[in-house]
């Protein structure tokens, strides 16, 4: 099956599809080409004028003043693939390279880069052929596009730089050949485009929201799970309170909630004596808490969204008779955008206009990335405050450390304190990259969003909070363990089965290594709540697509 691409028009739920672990085969929507013609042939009139256009006859960046030689249009677009390859690190990640691809591919399409249909073409050649262009991950500081990193996805258009292929690293030019994609020649102001734009920072920040939905449910199921070891209240989650502080993802999480106890018999049998008049925050507070991440969590994804679809390369491409059209979220533009100060626009017989802007800044992805990063470690603080509350007999009135032989076992311990270890850690993670900024071009280009990093970092954080969670669901199983025979509610006792298909309950020690990292790839993978949502509607709500 074909995935059809309506340039403009991507959603989260397809973004999803074509960010799995299968390779989707992609076709772009007919009725885009003509915007892509109309757009490189003013590119190709604007070439035979003798106005300084920005990228098409003229240096980059700080040479931005340097006239090139119409006989030169061509090379200089190949020494900029060049000259801006140069990321270093490891290479990014498959699915991430092959969502970069179609995002630059769609964003080209729109029709106002001044590129020909031959290369958006290739660009998906290369994506529906397996072949991965090799992206090392640092080098980009997210402004004036994600320069260096889309210079190694864009050099395999032309025959050079590496790709992965048939599950190996080779040259490009190899790989072109075995997979029978002829390499294209650049045009006019055709690198330019290529490089400048956020797909890197776009594709990062999206992939890791797309993760943090999986992590978010399981984390609500497992402080659920918590709710019952530890014979907590479920007044905190009555609807009244949340209907009148008015929060939309506190109202959606209070729901999942209540849902997931329906049917406990552990919460029946303290109903009429228990003594405690208020559970501690990292219980009676998960609504208020999860809530807000929701809250964050789906800003992001609106940005995100919206950023999928955006042109932001530069200088963009207006033809006269061209409307100008707004992404899938966006609003057409103002029309005094229309008009640009003198300086920024070259004009001539060619038919249209090429505006100078700076849409290639990734500000709203770096913001959004910064959002996601404070949620995921809150998701990790108050889950870990929950498996330090478990372990306290004090609080939780389960046996110490949750083993029936305190002294002789440590049971669960050491378990919190690398539950500790790893919420702390996402502590130094989540200190926000978008406040940094360092000058470039030789301060031509003299603030910068850091979106790429602010992106990228997401990922070892929600490894950190993934893991975390999954000790939380090992330390709520045992201590239901200690309330036997009673059972959990119908839902929690679905994922108790599920934890414990991969991890016996632990009445005398032993290494849980192993146990955490099984239950950690049941949480990565989005199992936790696949293995109940089916049954319960109010965990459905609280997924982003």
């Amino acid at each position: 099956m074909t995935e059809l691409l309506h340039p403009g028009e991507l959603t989260l739920a397809q973004l999803r599809r074509l960010s799995g672990t299968e390779r989707l085969q992609v076709a772009l929507d007919p009725a885009c080409r003509t915007g892509i013609r109309a757009s490189a042939e003013l590119v190709r009139k604007a070439t035979e004028g003798d106005a300084p256009v920005y990228g098409v006859n003229t240096g980059f960046g700080k040479l931005a003043t340097t006239r090139i030689a119409k006989e030169d249009l061509a090379i200089l677009q190949l020494k900029l693939l060049r000259s801006h390859a140069v990321g270093v690190g490891d290479p990014l990640d498959e699915r991430v390279v092959r969502l970069i691809l179609l995002l630059k591919a769609t964003s080209l399409a729109r029709g106002y880069s001044g590129v020909r249909e031959e290369v958006v073409d290739t660009l998906l050649a290369l994506h529906n052929q397996g072949l991965t262009p090799v992206i090392p991950c640092q080098g980009s500081v997210g402004a004036s596009g994600d320069l260096a990193p889309l210079a190694h996805l864009s050099l395999p258009l032309i025959g050079e730089g590496e790709v992965f292929y048939q599950g190996q690293r080779m040259p490009a030019a190899h790989g072109l050949e075995r997979a029978g994609v002829k390499p294209i020649k650049l045009s006019a102001k055709e690198g330019l485009a290529l490089i400048n734009g956020t797909q890197v920072s776009t594709a990062l920040a999206i992939n890791a929201l797309l993760a943090t939905d999986r992590l978010f449910e399981a984390a609500v199921i497992s402080g659920a799970l918590t709710l019952d070891a530890a014979r907590g209240s479920d007044g905190p989650f009555d609807p009244r309170i949340h209907a009148v502080r008015g929060q939309p993802g506190q109202i959606a999480c209070a729901a999942a909630y209540r849902a997931l106890a329906v049917g406990s018999e552990i919460r029946k049998s303290h109903l009429e004596d228990d003594d405690r008049v208020q559970d501690p925050y990292c219980l009676r507070c998960q609504p208020q808490v999860m809530g807000a991440c929701l809250d964050q969590m789906r800003h992001a994804a609106l940005v995100l969204v919206r950023e999928a679809n955006a042109v932001t390369d530069n200088p963009l491409v207006f033809p006269e008779q061209a409307e100008v059209r707004g992404g899938a979220v966006e609003p057409a533009l103002p029309g005094h955008w229309r008009r640009p100060l003198e300086g920024e626009v070259a004009k001539g017989h060619f038919g249209g206009e090429l505006v100078s802007g700076g849409n290639f800044h990734a500000e709203p992805v770096a913001l959004a990335a910064d959002g996601l990063a404070l949620a995921i470690a809150e998701i990790g603080a108050i889950t870990e405050r929950r498996i330090a509350m478990l372990v306290d007999t004090v609080v939780s009135r389960l046996p110490p450390f949750l083993t029936p032989d305190p002294g002789l076992n440590s049971g669960f311990m050491i378990v919190h304190v690398t539950a500790a270890a790893l919420a702390s850690e996402n502590k130094s993670l989540a200190h926000p990259a978008s406040v940094d900024s360092l000058p470039t071009s030789a301060n031509q280009e003299d603030h910068v969003s850091m979106a790429t990093f602010a992106a990228r970092r997401l990922q070892p954080m929600l490894k950190n909070t993934a893991h975390i969670v999954a000790i939380e669901l090992l330390a709520a199983a045992q201590g239901i363990e200690f309330l036997r025979p009673l059972t959990s509610a119908p839902g929690l006792e679905g994922v108790l089965r599920l934890v414990r298909s991969v991890s016996p309950a632990m009445m005398q020690d032993r290494s849980l290594a192993r146990d955490i990292e099984a239950v950690h790839h049941l949480v990565a993978a989005g199992d936790i709540g696949h293995a109940i949502e089916a049954q319960i509607p109010a965990l459905q709500a609280l997924r982003l697509a």
